[in-house]
């Protein structure tokens, strides 16, 4: 695991990927992401996935940087936590 990679999936959610969502499992998983930075819990599955691989796309140091200073406030505030 890393600090910043796609969300790890539980077993049931991997079961009802569809083949375009299989491919966010290519890349090691992480503590936080694009998802979390994005809305957290208020951001749809489709939605969830589809950030997942923008970041698998895109990824660099410099994104991992920016997701992880934008991950404390996200975590201190509880911003779209439930």
């Amino acid at each position: 695991m890393s600090i910043v990679g796609p969300r790890p999936p539980i077993p049931s959610e991997v079961e009802r990927y569809e083949i375009w969502q299989r491919r966010r499992l290519s890349m090691k998983p992480g503590l936080t992401c694009l998802w979390q930075t994005n809305g957290r819990n208020n951001v749809d599955f489709e939605k969830w996935m589809k950030l997942d691989l923008e970041y698998i796309d895109e990824w660099s140091l410099e994104l991992d940087f920016k997701i992880m200073l934008k991950t404390i406030p996200v975590v201190l505030f509880s911003i779209g936590a439930r």
